[in-house]
């Protein structure tokens, strides 16, 4: 699957768009750099960038980046309480840039 693609389909068809993209990892991380998802304003999303454990974060800050058109860098890790609140317990920590699209 070509999110990349997914995300051009999207806003072609007028659907407000954003694209998560992990932009850096430490230690053990469930996807490597450059892993997208793509989400639209009604929460429909494809792709991954944590292989699940945090994409239903990634999900509802990626609504607020569409609302309010500001992007935003996210980080979970095992360091920190939301990564082990929505699952991330692989022992690394990545940084997940989400930014508007369309």
């Amino acid at each position: 699957m070509d999110i990349l693609s997914t995300a051009e389909e999207w806003a072609r068809e007028g659907r407000s768009v954003a694209l998560a993209t992990v932009v850096e990892t430490w230690g053990s991380a469930p996807r490597p750099v450059g892993s997208h998802l793509v989400i639209d304003a009604d929460g429909d999303f494809q792709g991954s960038v944590s292989g699940g454990c945090v994409e239903g974060a990634v999900v509802s800050e990626a609504a607020e980046v569409i609302a309010s058109g500001e992007p935003r860098l996210l980080e979970f890790g095992v360091a920190d309480e939301t990564a082990w609140r929505v699952g991330l317990s692989c022992g690394g920590r990545i940084r997940v840039f989400v930014e508007k699209l369309a």
